[in-house]
């Protein structure tokens, strides 16, 4: 094996243990916001993707970049869509009009 290889190996798994203790210390309260916005950091990861794929020269670099894409593309979509979810939940509901109807004609 080569040892950009190696390193390569090394540093990807190094990210991923790092990543995971720095994941599960943060609350439960501020999980879905911190992810919602992290989701959208996932550009990055498209850009890489392209990267991959602009220096690829078999089949299996181009799948790995279509996979990478796709999945950065879901990624950033569901962040965007879990971000929008959670601020629906903070307006207030409108009122329904025929109950307001009611209430108003039997006060005056």
């Amino acid at each position: 094996m080569d040892t950009s290889l190696i390193t390569d190996v090394t540093i990807f798994v190094l990210s991923l243990l790092v990543g995971f203790e720095v994941i599960s210390k943060v609350p439960q309260t501020l999980h879905t916001p911190l992810m919602s916005a992290a989701n959208s950091i996932h550009g990055v990861v498209i850009v890489g993707a392209f990267l991959i794929a602009s220096t690829a020269h078999n089949t299996v670099g181009y799948v790995l970049a279509f996979i990478a894409a796709v999945f950065a593309g879901m990624n950033v979509v569901g962040g965007y869509a879990v971000t929008d979810r959670m601020l629906q939940m903070f307006q207030r509901r409108p009122a329904p009009a025929a109950k307001e109807a009611t209430e108003q004609g039997g006060n005056s």
